[in-house]
């Protein structure tokens, strides 16, 4: 995963957090010599033996077969990402010396990826993420407000994945190398923009009060 030294993120607690709070995972498995992708949400969870990343595709997704027992594989977790525009840099009206560019926040979570055909596992794995996607809703579903014999028959159509992570990376490119004057007029200039520019500028404020 390439960036600037000043952009890259180590820090587990901060790679996890952005995980659980992206939800939304593009996996990617190569099987003979063929890239397989699907973009999954996932339960994200610490062990003993590390970071462990499960979800699950319905059986007719060609990810689980590439899977197999454990397939090397990548899970890349984008997030607030924005058009930088020139003109909100000060300096360019000192020297021009500017260019747009593209803001971003990513995660890429590296390891073993396998199918898990095992029908407890799956119960607990569909409850699991069902509570946790249904946490802030007034009147949270869970999977036992549906019929048995309905999330059995779905059951049998899906299978599980489970990622065990063996690197986590994460690229936060938000300007950092630039001065401070630069920074904050991006900060500003993308408080007016979409949904997507406002987390940026978020994201960008709260790296300005670390360095305070």
């Amino acid at each position: 995963m390439y960036a600037r030294a000043q952009s890259l993120e180590t820090d587990p607690k901060r790679l996890l957090a952005a995980i659980r709070a992206l939800r939304l995972g593009a996996f990617v498995v190569t099987r003979d010599g063929a890239l397989t992708a699907a973009h999954l949400p996932v339960v994200a969870t610490e062990t003993q033996d590390g970071l462990i990343l499960d979800a699950h595709v319905a059986r007719g997704n060609p990810l689980w077969r590439a899977a197999g027992d454990g397939a090397a594989a990548l899970a890349v977790f984008q997030g607030p990402h924005a058009y930088v525009h020139p003109g909100w840099y000060p300096s360019k009206a000192e020297d021009g010396r500017v260019v747009p560019t593209w803001t971003y926040i990513a995660v890429h979570a590296h390891g073993r990826l396998a199918a898990v055909h095992d029908g407890d596992w799956l119960a607990r794995h569909l409850d699991a993420i069902t509570a946790e996607q249904e946490a802030d809703q007034p009147s949270p579903w869970a999977v036992g407000d549906a019929p048995d014999g309905y999330i059995a028959g779905l059951k049998r159509g899906i299978v599980g994945l489970r990622l065990r992570v063996t690197r986590l990376e994460g690229v936060w490119k938000l300007n950092q190398h630039h001065a401070e004057a630069n920074r904050l007029g991006v900060i500003e200039g993308m408080r007016a923009g979409d949904a997507d520019a406002r987390r940026v500028a978020d994201a960008m404020r709260a790296l300005e009060h670390e360095r305070s």
